[in-house]
């Protein structure tokens, strides 16, 4: 596929200068870069295309990677007046507006093709007004997201349209958009290589960012290719792509969690340095990695837990950034320890088994009776003291009288777990033998 941005687009109507993402815009969809899964042959939008059937859609990825330039082109293609509005400055007043402007066209044989950018944005009911107008062809709507549309968007307005991922560009791609813009400009970036890989890292994915960032390098003049350090000093290094209330937090702490469930020390040190760098709160991690504690590695290693809240305590002792390492040094211990969810799984089958049995009463020889009444209730009557039995074990029932007895917690072989399996063993033996 062709670059992102072409070299040839339409000169706008004005002396002012143009910025190097519109002046190397595409002019046809075959020209998008790094789209290929969505605007090839077979992706979704190229069997569109082919089949000459193109319905509403949401455009779902992060920024720069092509959502409006595909909503523009798609316009063009179809012969379809291209609308643009934003969700943060559209109100419903101007909503109204843009309808009957698009069934006034629509009246004329001409259709509209609205782009809806941050749909996210509205509120339901807002994004309720769309329905009727998609379902009787008044306009044909492409939306864009940066959020997760299962989320943010109505099921009903889901239902009527279809979603495309677009994925962030590689480095691959922004290396072909470097090239593109040195051709544009004329004259090769002043950059030896390891400088032009900075420059690539710093727009992240983001293909708008590369060229603006290409902008500020060519504005130096300078003669002499500049190093990375040289950049680095000239040039404040784009902060990553990071929302603490967004799909990034819920993806980041999605891979540090599995990270450690899957024993990856290196992963997880990663993922939690992205979210660290992201401006996560330190908290918020520390509270999370008590809770894998507990649900991944449990008493397979009872130490962990232990290891979580010694770390807690460090960061809130000493903040940031030096109790940021008694984090790391957590999700290591974690990620290397024995893992069993056997606690947590007996602890959930023994909820659903509370639910299920409802109000039964303990057995009568396990409750106390602190009255004559209860006493002559038979409670207590029959107890067995364990510590007066055999190896202080009286094999008794706890369960409810009549309730089948429950097996929760199964132990696996691993870790301190494995001596936890050699006790319960032992005590159904003697369950077995006294009960006999």
């Amino acid at each position: 596929m062709a670059d992102l941005f072409d070299t040839a687009a339409d000169p706008l109507p004005t002396s002012a200068p143009r910025p190097l993402a519109d002046r190397l815009r595409p002019r046809a969809l075959s020209q998008v870069i790094g789209q290929d899964e969505v605007l090839g042959p077979e992706g979704p939008l190229g069997v569109m295309q082919a089949s000459g059937s193109l319905g509403s859609l949401i455009l779902w990825g992060p920024p720069g990677v092509g959502k409006t330039t595909i909503a523009r082109l798609l316009a063009d293609e179809t012969d379809l007046t291209f609308v643009q509005i934003s969700a943060i400055f559209t109100g419903v007043p101007e909503l109204r507006k843009v309808f009957e402007a698009a069934r006034h066209r629509r009246a004329n044989g001409q259709g509209t093709l609205l782009f809806v950018d941050e749909i996210h944005r509205f509120n339901k009911a807002q994004q309720d007004g769309f329905l009727p107008h998609m379902e009787d062809g008044t306009i044909l709507l492409v939306g864009a997201t940066t959020e997760n549309p299962s989320f943010e968007l109505n099921a009903a307005l889901l239902s009527r349209a279809q979603v495309l991922v677009l994925k962030r560009l590689g480095p691959a791609d922004l290396e072909r958009l470097a090239q593109r813009a040195e051709g544009e400009l004329g004259r090769a970036l002043p950059l030896d290589p390891g400088a032009r890989e900075a420059l690539i890292e710093m727009a992240d994915g983001d293909g708008r960012a590369i060229l603006n960032l290409i902008e500020q390098v060519m504005a130096w003049k300078v003669e002499a290719p500049l190093d990375r350090d040289q950049l680095a000093t000239r040039l404040m290094r784009r902060a990553a792509r990071y929302d603490k209330s967004g799909d990034e937090h819920y993806n980041l702490i999605s891979a540090l969690h599995k990270s450690i469930r899957g024993s990856d020390p290196d992963a997880a040190l990663y993922w939690l340095a992205r979210m660290l760098t992201g401006g996560e709160d330190p908290r918020f991690l520390a509270r999370r990695l008590t809770r894998m504690a507990v649900e991944d590695i449990g008493l397979a290693d009872p130490e962990a837990n232990t290891v979580c809240l010694n770390a807690w305590q460090t960061y809130e002792r000493l903040g940031s950034p030096e109790g940021e390492l008694a984090l790391a040094q957590a999700v290591i211990y974690l990620a290397l320890a024995p893992k069993s969810n056997a606690g947590y799984g007996a602890f959930k089958q023994a909820m659903a088994a509370a639910k299920k049995t409802g109000s039964e009463p303990p057995p009568k020889h396990i409750l106390n009776a602190p009255t004559r009444l209860m006493k002559d209730e038979g409670y207590g009557a029959g107890y067995a003291y364990d510590h007066d039995a055999p190896d202080a074990f009286s094999g008794q029932n706890y369960f409810p009288d009549g309730m089948k007895r429950g097996v929760y917690y199964l132990p696996v072989e691993r870790g301190f777990e494995r001596e936890l399996k050699k006790r319960i063993d032992w005590f159904a033996k003697l369950r077995d033998k006294r009960q006999g």
